[in-house]
């Protein structure tokens, strides 16, 4: 798996992020919570990754905008170590849930831990 993030893996039918919600399960590494769903009906890639910051925490849209990059940086750096040889289709959407700024380095950690957290989870089911 390369070091992109192309269209076909971003997130956006809202059937599947309603879906998600529903009857998805969670991992959560403070400031980070992953919910996810396996086996969504999707043709194009295995893997649909969303990111999403509230409102409620952070008022102004250049805030949540530039969380949202970061989050979609350091999740595009470290995916190829943890979705190397994925074959089960998944459907994510990566939620920050803390109520103060980030730094780059501290949220790269924290999707690492999230990330192994969240694949060792999955091999067990």
């Amino acid at each position: 798996m390369s070091e992109s993030y192309p269209k076909k893996e971003k997130l956006k039918s809202q059937k599947l992020i309603e879906s998600l919600f529903q009857k998805g399960q969670s991992v959560s590494v403070y400031p980070l919570r992953l919910v996810y769903i396996k086996d969504p009906v999707t043709s194009d890639s295995s893997i649909k990754v969303g990111v999403s910051v509230s409102k409620r925490n952070f008022k102004k849209a250049v805030d949540r905008n530039r969380i949202k990059r970061v989050l979609r940086e350091a999740y595009r750096l470290n995916k190829a170590s943890y979705f190397n040889n994925n074959t089960t289709p998944l459907a994510f959407m990566i939620l920050y849930i803390g109520k103060d700024g980030i730094e780059f380095d501290s949220i790269d950690t924290t999707m690492k831990q999230l990330l192994k957290k969240f694949t060792d989870k999955i091999s067990e089911d």
